[in-house]
């Protein structure tokens, strides 16, 4: 069986309202975010820019960095994503992938 890697990611709303996700198809899932398939928090607040993203060889890493950064205090995720992101620019944008 052939690993898969994996991404933890943080989306932003407008407003900075946030979302911590993991998945193995990044592409796929922000275009999920920004055309609403899913019901739930995303879709109700309109959190479809991707903010921060982080690569893992394989997928247990990227969930137990998603558990990791959902533990972290707000502040703590804000200065993580300030850090890759000072701009809070959508990181999806064709130019910025």
């Amino acid at each position: 069986m052939i690993a898969k890697g994996g991404w933890a990611y943080i989306v932003s709303s407008h407003s900075r309202r946030l979302y911590i996700g993991v998945t193995s198809d990044l592409h796929g899932r922000v275009w999920e975010h920004k055309n609403g398939i899913y019901q739930g928090f995303t879709k109700k607040y309109k959190i479809d820019q991707l903010a921060y993203h982080e690569f893992f060889h394989d997928i247990e890493s990227a969930i137990a960095r998603e558990k990791q950064l959902k533990g972290w205090s707000r502040a703590k995720k804000i200065a993580l994503i300030e850090k890759m992101n000072p701009g809070w620019e959508d990181l999806a944008l064709p130019d910025a992938m």
